[in-house]
């Protein structure tokens, strides 16, 4: 297959896989199509059902030293599409609006040219599927399904496109490069009454005001100014009528630092002032607070090794509050998460992930394919 076979069957290959977006561990069309793909490469021992819809493809290398690792997610968002293009959605309500496809695409990309290159092969080479990144988190099944220690993965890459940085550009840091998270709900429970008598009932709006206040001087106050964390609450409702006393509210919101220890702090401390403002009003306030992802943390050998090899195509970049679950394979091997630059301002590629009319110019999906080739080339992974 020349250069420009190549990328044709790249181009077709996302925009297939554009069209069929599903939701997390629903993503029964989408799996079948990697398979499909997957099985039809030499060299590929593939497996499917993995985490219920993951989909894994093994190269066994001649020398089988160590086994490096690419993993990409292949769900999708509950976004109505709203790009007119000829590839658009054929699901209603749902898009590819993280750019999930090109992650799948860049994959199954870079499968095919290690399955040309099989008599070259090494090292050993995994490329795997993983469903449900963006909630409830596929990382941690596969890992519990035993994945990483099945093939004896020694060090693993992802990538994620990014429209905040350059198209021809590959954003990453060495050590934290996104936030862990967790999510918080609050149920402030009160008295009704009349808005005209409020000394007959228990203000739950007036406690929720107390507590969100309260809340906010965690960050300012209990955390070191020189660490970083960000405590949000973005939804907020409660009460019938203008003229009664709420005696419910619920609050929304999240919490995301860096380090650990810094979000222990913070969860700790919420907990105090929750109990603290409950005392005080005499209000029950129920709380729910979910962990999600750990920060995504960079190995800095993997990280020097990535700047050497591609040069110029590499910037570095600051820690984002984003989160992102490939952070819990960190935790098992050394691993190096990316960001593919796909902003451009000529083209009118500017909208960001999440959003209804987020696309890219498909030639970013070739340059991510030939910079990990390029990567594995240069590591020796083929002699």
């Amino acid at each position: 297959m020349n250069k420009n076979e190549f990328e044709s069957r790249i181009s077709e290959i996302r925009r297939d896989l554009h069209r069929i977006p599903e939701p997390a561990y629903k993503e029964f069309k989408t799996s079948q199509y990697i398979y499909d793909a997957l099985v039809a490469l030499e060299g590929a021992e593939v497996e499917k059902g993995i985490a219920e819809t993951g989909v894994s493809a093994y190269f066994k290398g001649k020398e089988g030293k160590r086994t490096i690792a690419f993993r990409c997610d292949i769900d999708a968002l509950s976004i109505p599409e709203m790009n007119d293009i000829d590839f658009k959605s054929e699901h209603e309500g749902f898009m590819h609006a993280c750019g999930h496809d090109s992650h799948m695409t860049i994959a199954l990309g870079l499968a095919m040219k290690v399955s040309q290159m099989k008599e070259k092969l090494s090292d050993n080479i995994l490329i795997f599927f993983q469903p449900a990144e963006e909630g409830p988190g596929g990382a941690k099944p596969m890992i519990e399904e035993g994945l990483l220690k099945k093939y004896s993965v020694d060090q693993i890459y992802g990538l994620h496109v990014f429209p905040e940085i350059e198209e021809g550009k590959i954003a990453t840091r060495k050590g934290p490069l996104m936030a862990m998270a967790g999510e918080i709900d609050i149920e402030i429970i009160t008295k009704s009454g009349h808005g005209a008598m409020p000394h007959l009932g228990n203000d739950g709006v007036i406690v929720a005001s107390q507590l969100i206040n309260q809340l906010q001087t965690i960050v300012s106050r209990n955390v070191n100014p020189l660490s970083e964390a960000v405590l949000t609450f973005g939804k907020i409702y409660g009460g019938d009528r203008r003229n009664i006393i709420a005696d419910k509210v619920i609050l929304e919101g999240t919490v995301r630092a860096f380090d650990e220890e810094v979000y222990d702090k913070v969860k700790r401390r919420f907990h105090d002032i929750c109990e603290g403002v409950a005392r005080s009003f005499n209000a029950e306030i129920k709380i729910d607070y979910r962990d999600l992802y750990p920060p995504v943390m960079n190995d800095g050998k993997l990280y020097e090794e990535f700047k050497d090899i591609l040069g110029d195509a590499v910037v570095d970049i600051d820690p984002l509050m984003i989160s992102e679950d490939f952070s819990y394979y960190q935790k098992e091997v050394p691993g190096l998460f990316v960001l593919l630059g796909s902003r451009s301002e000529e083209k009118g590629y500017v909208y960001p992930l999440h959003n209804s009319k987020f696309n890219f110019d498909e030639k970013i999906l070739t340059f991510a394919i030939d910079s990990f080739i390029n990567l594995l080339e240069q590591k020796d992974v083929f002699k």
